[in-house]
């Protein structure tokens, strides 16, 4: 499980915390959404389970251990990461490219095992990019290449998985086969924690949202008690209308226009 307790996150010469006393879990066995305005403190809340920025208060913990207890090789083979942005210093083949989330498991000059070759394998196959395995990765759509990184992760086999906004520059298919793929590894029993804008796709697959506000959380709980319209246009400051996808019961979020 990935847990914050009472998690502050303060930049250096900022006036103030970029997250403030966030508490949330994201279990295994479950895809747990974090949602929120630009600047709420969604990747923020990332870049701190990677280490890189400053907690100043409260814990992150990881299956109910301290991160800050775990040495760089276990964490990276307890937690896979896919950020927003993250491009290779040098091109390589995409099967080369997804191989590199076997590090942890072999090191920079370990052999490469049959079980390495059957993670690099599954994963090419469950991000849908076996068909491009041989493709440079400077050759690659914004939504190759996103999928391409969620294979990378996918190889890690890593029981915690973080994603943020994986479906940005995929089409509608993608982005549904996205979801469906982190629903399928959350009921296989990993933990998955995925940032996204996509709030009517969090509302369809997420069995718990976390709403961040100016670095508060707003709201944490199933989407039904999350994504209610009085709470969402004071977050988002903007008139929406919230109802019932009539085919699948979701709450559905329609955005209003302004009339000037």
């Amino acid at each position: 499980m990935i847990e914050s307790r009472e998690l502050t996150v303060r930049y250096p010469g900022s006036d103030r915390p970029a997250l403030s006393e966030v508490t949330l879990q994201a279990a295994r066995g479950q895809l747990t959404a974090l949602v929120g305005p630009n600047g709420s403190g969604k990747s923020t809340f990332v870049r701190a389970l990677l280490g890189r920025a400053p907690v100043t208060g409260g814990s992150l913990r990881l299956d109910d251990r301290s991160l800050v207890e775990y040495g760089d090789r276990e964490r990276a083979r307890r937690l896979a990461v896919v950020l927003q942005r993250e491009e290779p210093v040098f091109p390589m083949t995409v099967r080369d490219y997804v191989a590199l989330g076997r590090h942890p498991w072999r090191g920079a000059w370990g052999p490469v095992t049959a079980a390495d070759t059957t993670a690099v394998e599954a994963a090419l196959h469950d991000a849908d990019v076996a068909a491009l395995a041989t493709r440079r990765t400077d050759t690659l759509s914004g939504g190759e290449w996103q999928r391409v990184r969620i294979a990378r992760a996918l190889a890690q086999e890593a029981p915690a998985l973080v994603l943020d906004e994986p479906t940005t520059f995929l089409d509608i298919a993608h982005e549904m086969d996205c979801f469906e793929l982190l629903a399928s590894l959350a009921r296989h029993g990993r933990a998955v924690l995925v940032v996204s804008h996509q709030l009517n796709l969090v509302a369809r697959f997420a069995d718990r949202v976390g709403l961040l506000s100016s670095g508060t959380l707003a709201a944490f709980g199933e989407p039904g008690a999350v994504m209610r319209g009085e709470i969402l246009e004071q977050v988002y400051r903007w008139p929406l209308v919230v109802s019932r996808d009539p085919a699948v019961g979701a709450p559905t979020l329609v955005p209003l226009r302004r009339h000037r």
